[in-house]
């Protein structure tokens, strides 16, 4: 009887008119009464219907039309997308969603989110053990450091490495002291180079304009002229001397000096690290100070490999600083007692054969340069 009444239910039409109306068939009454039948059934009629209905893989499709009622089975397991889901107590239909579909889109934002915490997590993580090393390193620091200055801490010494250090800080005093000097006398040597060149126009000026001493100006304006380019060729030939101190101790002289400030350090981070690994063998046995132990034995080790690299280092650095230096001063303090003993004899070709002697290329006279200030 059920199947006759969903099959007559499902074969019914609804007219519409032109005014968007249903209409009235003959048979309104009897199909009325048909489908408050069938939406009369109870909860237990329906569920008997169900299970007394077609298997669970297969699922019955009723299709109306003019032409009567015809029925078929179709296996669900050919059919692809979303199921339907029946609620038996409302005749709810919802929707099931396909594998790939749904809630499987807020997995996958859910778990970037999650992935971007736990990055940032991490970061943050790293930035805190960096700083807590290294305020921890720099307490065991500062305390050696202070120990050592009141006396209470001790500190190791290489003798003969602290001699040549202290050798090269006094030297590199010394060589500032001279580069003050010899830059002082190329100010001086400039003014007075400028003021012979000025003195020398004014005599060929007067020259002109006085003929009875004609010739007396001429002879001091050439002169003049000729210290002038004289003292040119000699502020090239200090420009140099200057110019190769200056590279010797503001670069090769402090570069040796900031590894020896990197051996210094490395020096006293070794003595706080040994002093701590000491302290933990006087005191007691157990457990927890054994892995203390353990700990500050490997940071000992780390610290002792580096400052012995860098004790190396700078050995190394200041056995080629010397030869350097040598090598250099050797050039550079000939260069200068050549080139001033010329220029104050008046030798002219040996001035010019000292600066050739040395590869050192003056500009020509016409071509617009900046002075040696500028330079400097």
């Amino acid at each position: 009887m059920t199947d006759s009444i969903m099959s007559k239910a499902a074969t019914m039409e609804i007219p519409i008119n032109s005014n968007g109306d249903t209409g009235t068939l003959p048979e309104d009454d009897g199909l009325e009464q048909a489908a408050q039948i069938q939406w009369r059934l109870d909860e237990k009629d329906l569920q008997q219907v169900m299970v007394s209905g077609p298997n669970l893989n297969e699922t019955s499709i009723v299709s109306g039309g003019y032409g009567g009622a015809t029925e078929g089975i179709i296996p669900t397991s050919s059919i692809k997308g979303p199921a339907i889901r029946v609620n038996p107590k409302n005749l709810g239909i919802s929707r099931i969603p396909a594998p790939g579909q749904g809630p499987s889109m807020h997995h996958s934002g859910s778990g970037s989110s999650a992935g971007a915490d736990d990055a940032a997590r991490g970061v943050a993580v790293e930035k805190f053990d960096i700083m807590k090393k290294w305020g921890l390193n720099t307490y065991k620091c500062t305390k050696q450091m202070i120990s050592e200055r009141f006396g209470r801490g001790s500190r190791t010494v290489d003798l003969e490495l602290e001699a040549q250090i202290d050798v090269l800080r006094d030297t590199k005093r010394k060589y500032e002291n001279v580069l003050r000097l010899a830059r002082a006398l190329t100010n001086h040597f400039y003014s007075m180079v400028q003021t012979q060149h000025a003195l020398g126009d004014t005599f060929a000026d007067l020259s002109q304009k006085s003929p009875e001493l004609r010739d007396e100006f001429g002879y001091n304006a050439e002169t003049q002229k000729l210290l002038c380019r004289n003292g040119e060729t000699l502020l090239g030939a200090i420009n140099f001397f200057v110019s190769s101190i200056n590279t010797l101790v503001n670069k090769t002289m402090e570069d040796t000096l900031m590894t020896i400030k990197m051996y210094e350090n490395a020096r006293l981070e070794f003595d706080a690290y040994r002093a701590d690994l000491e302290e933990l063998n006087m005191g007691p046995r157990d457990a927890a100070t054994l892995a203390r132990i353990d700990t500050a034995q490997q940071q000992y080790q780390i610290h002792k490999e580096k400052y012995e690299r860098l004790r190396s280092d700078v050995t190394i650095k200041l056995k080629f600083l010397e030869e350097n230096k040598v090598k250099v001063m050797h050039k550079q303090l000939l260069l200068f007692h050549n080139a001033i003993s010329a220029y104050f004899a008046g030798n002219q070709q040996q001035l010019e054969q000292t600066l050739k002697q040395f590869n050192i290329k003056l500009k020509p006279p016409g071509e617009d340069k900046p002075s040696w200030l500028e330079e400097q």
